[in-house]
């Protein structure tokens, strides 16, 4: 794979992106090269197109196939290990979305539905802190619901959904 100016600046962009987003730089970029690369990459590829360390490519691409983004596979006639990201966008952004929600979500929910309950029995914490304390635990319920219903979602009608945007907003505020 030839790095080109825009493919480099997609690369670099995307680890900017991922530090923003609390990955590390080298990690995003080695899934944006393997989501470009139009075959399969081995980490020695990966090292000399990114002029990373061995070791750096070697834990980020642990890190992409815990997170289930990349994955391993293989070349007829050649021992070693190749590297490819998942190809459908829709499916990188389930599969981000999912680990966010298990990472920062999840957790979340279950310290606001503690301190919930913890609150609700204090006679001293003001009202208007123990309803701040429900609304936004109804708030993270709600995005962890919708998440769930969401994931299911063919990705022919949410695309479909995509594009009505402004439309449904329109149909929902007339009813």
């Amino acid at each position: 794979m030839e790095l080109t100016p825009a493919v480099r600046r997609y690369v670099l962009h995307w680890g900017e992106m991922g530090t923003r987003w609390g990955t590390n730089r080298t990690v995003a970029q080695i899934q944006a090269l393997l989501y470009l690369s139009p075959k399969p990459l081995r980490a020695d590829e990966i090292v000399e197109l990114l002029s990373v360390a061995r070791s750096n490519v070697s834990t980020s691409i642990r890190e992409l196939q815990s997170f289930g983004l990349v994955k391993m596979t293989h070349v007829l006639g050649d021992r070693r290990d190749y590297f490819e990201s998942l190809h459908d966008v829709w499916e990188l952004f389930r599969v981000i979305i999912q680990q966010r929600k298990e990472r920062e979500l999840n957790p979340t929910l279950s310290m606001l539905r503690q301190c919930a309950e913890e609150v609700a029995a204090e006679q001293q914490t003001d009202e208007v802190t123990k309803t701040r304390i429900r609304n936004m635990l109804q708030f993270v319920e709600t995005t962890s619901d919708w998440y769930e219903q969401i994931r299911e979602v063919p990705t022919s009608t949410l695309t479909k959904l995509m594009k009505l945007g402004r439309g449904i907003t329109r149909f929902v505020k007339k009813n």
